[in-house]
């Protein structure tokens, strides 16, 4: 085994020491233009990541609030319960009614959701997720989040 490394060492120092300023100049392009092609493709992945997420967060939120009207009666986890002939429609979600240890879904929302009267979830807004989700009711599938583009929204589930 010690030949061969005594073999290996003559050969550096018989020959070439290193690669050229040429060599290294193309393997530095190459390495460039490989992440030109991978950096944008990467952006796309976290953004279908952030849709899927916060989808995942809207069908908790329709479960706990099933779940809560199930518990507390037929009422909703609202801050107000609408009340009387001229009560609004859609109640803000009251956080503390749902999330954390004794409520209905684990850990924080990041999204602000409205109900209506009857417990199906209307409305809602980003929150702390980023701003190129939105929410919108897409044609076959309703109320949902996608990722949207523009000012107002350009919507592509």
């Amino acid at each position: 085994m010690k030949n061969f490394f005594t073999k290996i060492a003559k050969s550096f120092r018989a020959g070439e020491k290193g690669f050229t300023l040429i060599e290294l100049l193309i393997v530095i392009v190459i390495l460039g233009v490989l992440a030109a092609a991978i950096i944008p493709n990467l952006s796309k992945f976290v953004g279908s990541g952030n849709v899927g997420a916060a989808n995942a967060e809207l069908a908790s939120v329709r479960t706990a609030v099933g779940a809560y009207e199930a518990d507390h009666a037929g009422l909703f986890p609202c801050a107000t319960q609408p009340t009387g002939a001229g009560a609004a429609n859609d109640q803000l979600v009251d956080h503390t009614l749902i999330e954390g240890a004794t409520g209905y879904v684990q850990g924080t929302l990041k999204g602000l959701y409205k109900i209506d009267n009857t417990g199906v979830v209307c409305q809602a807004t980003i929150g702390t997720w980023p701003t190129t989700i939105v929410f919108a009711n897409t044609a076959g599938i309703g109320l949902q989040w996608v990722k949207g583009t523009g000012v107002n929204g350009t919507y592509t589930p």
